[in-house]
């Protein structure tokens, strides 16, 4: 699962490599780090990503379940001729004492409800507009 692949991550599951970007972020103090490359296919599989997180965060809060950390990895791949995107995958590392049982309700109610995978998911025009 590495072809443009992205990693996000808060709290205790913050990356600690020197190479990551930290930007400020709602659900926790110290900020979320982000390791991608800046290309547009990266930047599309960032944005199911960061969604992820923050969306676990979010719907624990509902839920009152407790969150150390969450690291969110999100890849997928290209017709390289088209462009047209295989698909995106990812997988969610969550560090809570919440049960695990808890910790699948939450994220099966995250992959339900994350807008930018949604969004995804169901396709979108995206038209250039005239100047």
């Amino acid at each position: 699962m590495d072809e443009f692949e992205v990693v996000v991550g808060a709290g205790s599951l913050r990356s600690a490599r020197g190479e990551a970007v930290r930007f400020p972020h709602r659900w926790t103090p110290e900020g979320v780090t982000v390791e991608a490359d800046f290309t547009g296919a990266h930047l599309l599989h960032l944005a199911a990503a960061g969604c992820v997180l923050n969306d676990v965060y979010r719907e624990a809060a509902a839920l009152d379940l407790p969150v150390d950390g969450v690291r969110v990895t999100a890849a997928g791949g290209f017709d390289m001729s088209t462009w047209a995107s295989s698909g995106i995958t990812y997988r969610v590392e969550l560090a809570s004492p919440a049960s695990p049982t808890d910790q699948a309700a939450l994220l099966a109610r995250v992959d339900e409800v994350a807008e930018i995978p949604r969004a995804i998911r169901a396709g979108a025009p995206v038209e250039r507009q005239p100047r």
